[in-house]
């Protein structure tokens, strides 16, 4: 495909954006500065995952981690950490009258909205559950957050919505899509007409990305491929057997840490880095971190690992790439 740049990270390439956009810890920087990020999504179902995503983005080191949930799945995400700021905004269809769902939509969006522009980056997603009414709520507040031009990383229910709904992404270029194997497949079918072809991985990613208007794609596996339609950049090195739930969770939270990170440099000699799509960026720290951390908790737990025993790798694993003098 003319025009086309592919490159294959190697460990060290990987590990290098990791390093360059990983901020210095500075006494004069003030809370805040580190990045605060917002994940939309819990439900009666589903506590963990928002949870998940937003503790790690603590551990990874933004300053401030926001919840936007329904009013039953507070208090449960509450109760795991008093470090989260939780917002029980969010309403599912069974808790409001069909006479009230207008009046309701706008208040939810009211509260959104008094926060937008103090955050750095949304998760949308985990665990956000497929209620028709509340996945409503969820499209406008895509809608506001394009308009006041705020980056996105979706995962989980958050694919299945835009899924359905592509207006929602295409054409925005700090949107980040994070399918795994099962959401890939629907995406391609809805997109390209075809079935994932493994064989052609690389091309039919950039032209899922490229026919969505530019937005990033992370496909997770074996090896993570990450294309903004413009180029394809695979990161392969790490990782576990071991595929517990909520791992996806915190990769989310990783990547919109780090995206936040790579859209506050200014320039790299090493790397270009200032010349990179920093969601391209997000998505290179995001996995290598993610995939040590999860290679470190296998070490310890192997069979018996869990998302928890890969949170409390985070720190450490940071350290050993991008280490605190």
């Amino acid at each position: 495909m003319q025009g086309v740049r592919f490159s294959s990270l190697e460990e060290a390439d990987a590990e290098n954006v990791l390093r360059a956009i990983t901020p210095t810890l500075d006494p004069n920087r003030h809370k805040g500065q580190a990045g605060k990020i917002a994940v939309i999504g819990g439900c009666r179902e589903y506590t963990g995952a928002p949870y998940f995503a937003a503790i790690s983005a603590l551990k990874i080191g933004a300053d401030l981690s926001h919840v936007f949930c329904t009013r039953d799945a507070a208090s449960v995400i509450k109760s795991y950490s008093p470090e989260l700021i939780v917002h029980p905004i969010l309403e599912e269809s069974y808790s409001v009258r069909d006479e009230d769902k207008s009046f309701i939509l706008e208040k939810v969006l009211g509260e959104v909205d008094k926060w937008m522009e103090r955050f750095d980056c949304l998760v949308i997603g985990p665990g956000l559950g497929r209620d028709p009414f509340l996945l409503d709520c969820v499209s406008k507040i895509i809608k506001h957050a394009r308009q006041s031009n705020v980056p996105i990383v979706i995962d989980g229910d958050g694919l299945f919505l835009i899924t359905n709904w592509l207006d929602l992404v295409s054409g925005y270029h700090l949107a980040v899509l994070t399918p795994n194997v099962n959401e890939y497949k629907r995406l391609v079918q809805k997109v390209l007409s075809c079935e994932v072809n493994d064989e052609d991985a690389r091309e039919q990613l950039l032209s899922l990305a490229k026919r969505i208007g530019g937005v990033t794609i992370l496909r997770k596996g074996k090896a993570d491929l990450i294309s903004d339609g413009e180029t394809v950049e695979s990161v392969s090195i790490y990782g576990s057997p071991r595929r517990c739930g909520g791992q996806g969770d915190i990769l989310s939270g990783s990547v919109a840490v780090f995206l936040t990170w790579a859209r506050q440099i200014v320039t790299d000699e090493n790397l270009s880095i200032s010349s990179r799509n920093p969601t391209i960026l997000g998505c290179i720290a995001g996995s290598t971190l993610m995939r040590k951390a999860a290679s470190l908790a296998f070490e310890n737990k192997k069979r018996s690992t869990l998302t928890t025993d890969i949170i409390e790798c985070l720190g450490r694993s940071l350290q050993d790439i991008c280490p605190v003098p």
